[in-house]
């Protein structure tokens, strides 16, 4: 199946698509990024994302192309091209191709603006219901975590080492704090409550993470949004990630160690459920 991207305003095949060498996203990562799901067609929380988007370009210096409306229209007429009726929308502004590599930034150039679709895959139903397993990390990312950048390298290192090591996921502690996932928000449970870490430069501020609490305050599931402790992750009866692609992923494993007695625990049953729910009454309609 021939995918359709957008690229500086051109629908075109994703094969036919280029960008200059000198574009300043391919040679320092300026930019930012987001990625939107799409469930029968309908994008999950589009002005969400839009609004993310919105304020990383702001905190970048670089100037958004497009208002709400145009962001809108075009992320829908590119579901439209594609076949898929679930699908992967990656949106991404660099701050465009300079004449010259200086690490300033230039003035007068056009951001480019790329999109794509792909089929969207989640977790299968068998390892959302058995969980992952998980490595710790030294959180030695940037101190501006809540920015959705391009500039990755560190994600990818970090999620590389728990491939390596046959996890999903690397959950990334900083001053004996956990923050987050290398690609996921975290929370745990103790004694049936419900934990996250707060919003904060130290962690990207998650779609998922947003309705998870909706959820749980809709459900009246106890929570608490705080800081926690590496002891508190270490000795939490529930992990689980969030994302949107892993949606509510329970962590059974961490360090090679069991997470409570190995299997995915009831309030992340719930939740896994609730979500569900969710996506068929909101987002497919049905």
């Amino acid at each position: 199946m021939s995918a359709i991207c957008l690229l500086d305003g051109s629908f075109l095949p994703l094969a036919e698509a280029r960008v200059s060498p000198m574009d300043r996203g391919f040679l320092f990562g300026d930019g930012a990024y987001e990625v939107i799901p799409v469930y029968s067609r309908r994008p999950f929380r589009l002005d969400e994302h839009l609004g993310r988007l919105a304020n990383t370009l702001a905190a970048l210096e670089l100037e958004n192309p497009h208002d709400l409306a145009t962001w809108q229209g075009l992320v829908k007429a590119l579901i439209e091209r594609n076949a898929w009726e679930d699908q992967s929308i990656y949106l991404q502004v660099t701050r465009g191709a300079d004449s010259r590599r200086n690490h300033a930034f230039p003035e007068g150039v056009r951001p480019t603006v790329f999109m794509m679709s792909e089929a969207l895959v989640t977790v299968p139903e068998a390892q959302r219901e058995s969980g992952v397993a998980a490595i710790t990390a030294a959180d030695f990312r940037w101190l501006r975590c809540d920015l959705k950048t391009t500039a990755l390298l560190a994600n990818c290192l970090l999620r590389n080492a728990a491939v390596k090591a046959g996890c999903v996921e690397a959950i990334l502690l900083r001053d004996g704090f956990l923050t987050e996932g290398s690609a996921s928000n975290i929370f745990i449970v103790r004694d049936g409550v419900m934990t996250t870490p707060p919003k904060s430069h130290l962690m990207l501020p998650g779609i998922t993470y947003d309705v998870v609490l909706e959820l749980a305050e809709a459900y009246g599931q106890p929570f608490m949004v705080r800081e926690i402790l590496e002891d508190e992750l270490r000795s939490a009866d529930e992990i689980w990630m969030t994302s949107s692609t892993k949606e509510v992923l329970p962590v059974t494993r961490l360090d090679d160690r069991p997470v409570g007695d190995g299997r995915p625990g009831p309030v992340a049953r719930r939740m896994m459920g609730w979500y569900q729910d969710y996506k068929t009454k909101v987002m497919r309609g049905g």
